[in-house]
């Protein structure tokens, strides 16, 4: 079971008729001595965010010395929607809310893409009430103009609002996530949560016209600049002219990583270098990786698409749960544990391979009694415990596995044919695969 402290609870600031919806993270309450607001980029989701890997995990690091707050700019996430999109000034009331409902006359803002440009306005016309500016993948002007050259075209930005909703801007936010089937669905996910795709055009307009070039020298709180070299979605020339612009900033910059600051490398060194310009100390990284040998099972619904368009929402959600509980229940029973679902299947983890294919073959039994028919991967290996999630080299050679599953088959490692000799169970030899993103071929075995 998993010691780690539960999210936090979604709260609402008031700014002006506007619900801003925030939530607050210590790692005890009443031990943090300073606020540390994370300002987001152009869009997000305080709740879903926490369904992405890693971003837990970032905001808990970063509470060590600091109530961190998170929230949602008006129009997108769990605040209310507006007609048309706010102006920098609209959405720096909103921030000025937030401060208000948790009582924070002074606070350091870290601001990430577009909320790097917003956390650059609000120091600049708010100094009173900020300690230190942290801007992250940031930008001083949204797109290219006649004086400007380091960003994108117009036109290119307002293509790329065309697919919003169906998850490919996870290829320019977090490119470390796109070769996994299962996150790209969760990204496509979370833009629809986030704001829908007229309110995101609409969105992309009006941020065509963000330009704080002018504001930037009037900044004289102090500042750190931080960017990923390989950051694809601002160009890493734009940090450095923040750098440039802003009067005494400090600049640091990544060799590698994701736009998004809690994605792609690890984000220890970041958060570090956050909490040393802040605070002036910087404590050691925490090892919070624990590593076990286990059996890796995933899981996926076959077809869901199209028996969702055959049965409807209502029906469907339905079916998932039945699906779910039979799932929770045999996993249970089999001695597993339970680690998430993802997307129309699941991902759960084993101490023994034998139960871990009993599992599966039970899991395939009961589905069949719904009507339904799912596909199974596993595999036998290191993984690395992460509180509620795992990860490692183990659970991506499971997920390949499942690709190569077909209706009502379970599919197993060369490892697992090996460990479980004597147990009764049968196999089938598959032959050599290559699997995606790994090394070598892989002999792979159909449970019988």
């Amino acid at each position: 079971m998993s010691t780690d402290p539960p999210l936090p609870e979604t709260r609402f600031a008031r700014a002006g008729d506007v619900s801003i919806a925030y939530q607050t993270m210590t790692q005890k309450a009443g031990t943090a001595s300073l606020d540390l607001i994370v300002v987001p980029g152009m869009v997000s989701h305080v709740e879903f965010f926490h369904e992405l890997p890693n971003y837990t995990r970032f905001l808990r690091r970063l509470s060590a010395f600091a109530r961190v707050v998170t929230f949602d700019k008006r129009g997108q996430g769990l605040s209310d929607r507006v007609p048309g999109v706010p102006s920098l000034e609209t959405r720096a009331d909103d921030l000025d809310a937030v401060m208000s409902a948790i009582r924070s006359e002074r606070a350091a803002l870290l601001g990430f893409s577009e909320g790097a440009s917003l956390s650059a306005l609000y120091s600049a016309t708010h100094p009173q009430r900020v300690s230190h500016l942290v801007l992250y993948g940031g930008f001083a002007r949204f797109s290219n103009n006649s004086d400007f050259s380091l960003m994108f075209s117009p036109e290119a930005l307002r293509t790329s609002a065309k697919y919003w909703g169906k998850g490919p801007s996870v290829k320019l936010f977090a490119p470390s996530l796109a070769d996994d089937p299962d996150l790209k669905q969760m990204w496509a996910k979370g833009e629809r949560l986030c704001v829908s795709p007229g309110a995101y055009r609409t969105m992309i307009d009006t941020n065509i016209e963000i330009d704080v070039r002018a504001i930037l020298p009037q900044i004289r709180v102090p500042t750190l600049v931080m960017h990923r070299a390989t950051d694809l979605a601002v160009p890493v020339a734009n940090g450095r002219f923040l750098a440039g612009a802003i009067p005494g900033a400090k600049y640091i910059e990544y060799p590698a990583g994701d736009h998004m600051p809690f994605t792609g490398t690890d984000f220890e060194p970041l958060c570090g270098d956050i909490e040393e310009f802040i605070t002036g100390l910087r404590a050691p990284p925490v090892a919070d990786i624990e590593r076990v040998l286990a059996t890796v099972l995933f899981t996926d619904i076959v077809g869901s698409t199209q028996q969702l368009a055959r049965m409807g929402d209502r029906a469907w959600r339905q079916l998932l749960d039945e699906h779910d509980r039979s799932a929770h229940r045999l996993i249970e029973q089999h001695r597993g544990r339970f680690v998430k679902n993802t997307g129309d299947g699941l991902l759960a983890t084993f101490d023994g391979p034998a139960r871990a294919i009993r599992c599966a073959q039970d899991l395939r039994s009961a589905t069949t009694s719904l009507g339904i028919a799912i596909r199974a991967g596993l595999h036998t290996g290191e993984i690395e415990l992460r509180g509620d999630d795992v990860g490692g080299v183990a659970v991506h050679v499971a997920s390949r596995v499942l690709g190569t599953a077909g209706p009502d088959e379970v599919v197993v490692s060369r490892v697992l044919p090996d460990l479980v000799a004597g147990a009764g169970l049968s196999f089938a030899p598959r032959g050599p695969h290559k699997l995606k993103g790994l090394d070598g071929a892989w002999e792979l075995f159909t449970v019988l």
